[in-house]
């Protein structure tokens, strides 16, 4: 069945390193990760986008349930990450393996919503779902790391979250093309998303790789004995790359930053309101994030290759926060939302895949699932506390102050960040 894993004959895969050929920039591994993040997110996104209706006008749930839900549920997907992230370095480089797993366990979930219909029920597939999400991320992030040259991580991890992005895209389409063709919308579109996360599955297990030999490693056309495996890394070697003054930046930086993030949902609903856009085309506002994060993923990529990923990853922020003074700012109208979403897309360009490709830089090979656990769990678990102070700032002083008061704490973080990551000149690694 692991055909991937047959053709390496046990041994790991590294690139072709004969005279005159040169390694691909974007190597077949990560194209065959981003086909299984493309199919993947299509599942995921085809239930994100009908469960909010699913659960309150369905079920009749009320939207603070649902928010407490959606926020716990997101809460634990971030913890399991750093669980993903030690178990697929333990395994001996087996990143697959685990990542196998999280993506298994996801796929099983979409058909368990048919049998979902109370609010623990729902809770527990949920949780299931997200663990699933956290087993997988930092494994991923990991092969594709692992799998590419070190000076063009940037735009490979930028080629990997544009095909996400494709299936962000798709999903949402998807789903509500089901729900219009089908009687019993909600079930269909459960069957169906179930139906294309086990292709995913089947993707991964057919044509990724299941050892990833490091690129930098020294290669040679003679057979050399192989150097005993280094011993399985422990927890508390997880735990201990924190004292790696590169990797503490960064994680540092990611998390000060994610405090001061607001969540995509909030931002949205600002947006809707303060520029007066029809309720019925609210659903179409993260598609606008997506199409332009979507665009921008790649050259933003390589540019982070080229110009410095920490410095680019700065500036994303920056970028964030013109699009937070404009949602504050006199202008309205559709012109004042659609800059908005352009300058959302391009602060997941110049972010997302650009701190896993620094991250990758900052931790040894048999460290790259934990090294990417840590870092975005961070990240992860501080936005989650940052839609908890937001949704309470909005309750107590209104959105335009909630987002005021963000937005100024967002400028602090970016200069504080700034001078926790001024280092030696980066070089690319």
């Amino acid at each position: 069945m692991y055909l991937a894993d047959s053709r390496s004959t046990k041994a790991a895969v590294a690139p072709d390193t004969r005279p005159g050929r040169r390694p691909a920039a974007v190597p077949g591994t990560v194209l065959a990760l981003g086909a299984v993040s493309l199919i993947t997110d299509i599942s995921s996104e085809m239930v994100t986008a009908v469960l909010p209706l699913y659960v309150v006008a369905g079920l009749g749930l009320s939207p603070l349930g649902f928010g407490f839900l959606d926020g716990i549920n997101n809460g634990v997907g971030a913890l399991v990450r750093l669980a993903g992230g030690h178990l697929a370095d333990r395994g001996g480089r087996r990143h697959k393996v685990v990542a196998g797993l999280g993506y298994g366990l996801s796929a099983l979930c979409k058909p368990l919503l048919l049998l979902a219909h109370t609010l623990p029920v729902i809770s527990a597939v949920l949780a299931a779902d997200r663990t699933g999400k956290g087993l997988r991320t930092a494994p991923r992030d990991a092969m594709i790391s692992l799998a590419t040259e070190p000076e063009h991580r940037g735009r490979a991890f930028g080629v990997h979250r544009a095909m996400d992005t494709t299936g962000a895209l798709l999903g949402p389409l998807i789903a509500f093309a089901v729900l219009r063709a089908t009687v019993d919308g909600y079930d269909a579109v459960f069957t169906v998303s179930g139906c294309v996360a086990v292709l995913g599955v089947l993707v991964l297990v057919l044509f990724v790789p299941g050892r990833i030999a490091p690129v930098a490693a020294p290669t040679s056309a003679v057979q050399l004995p192989q150097p005993p495996m280094p011993p399985r890394p422990v927890l508390r070697d997880a735990l201990g790359l924190l004292r790696r003054p590169e990797l503490r930046r960064l994680t540092v930086c990611a998390t000060l930053l994610g405090l001061t993030t607001v969540s995509d949902s909030f931002l949205y609903l600002l947006l809707q309101r303060e520029g007066d856009l029809p309720a019925h085309l609210f659903p179409l506002l993260p598609l606008g994030t997506a199409a332009v994060f979507l665009l921008l993923a790649f050259p933003l990529g390589a540019l982070a290759d080229r110009v410095g990923r920490r410095r680019l990853f700065l500036a994303g922020h920056g970028v964030l926060l013109l699009g937070y003074g404009l949602v504050l700012s006199p202008w309205h109208g559709a012109p004042a939302v659609v800059a908005v979403l352009v300058l959302h897309g391009a602060f997941y360009g110049a972010t997302d895949g650009v701190l896993a490709a620094a991250t990758a830089g900052a931790v040894p090979a048999q460290h790259q699932g934990a090294g990417q656990a840590l870092v975005g769990t961070g990240q992860a678990l501080a936005r989650f506390a940052c839609s908890l102070a937001f949704g309470a700032a909005w309750s107590l002083w209104g959105g335009r102050t909630a987002l005021a008061v963000t937005a100024g704490a967002l400028a602090v973080s970016a200069v504080v960040a700034s001078f926790v990551l001024r280092t030696a000149d980066e070089v690319p690694t």
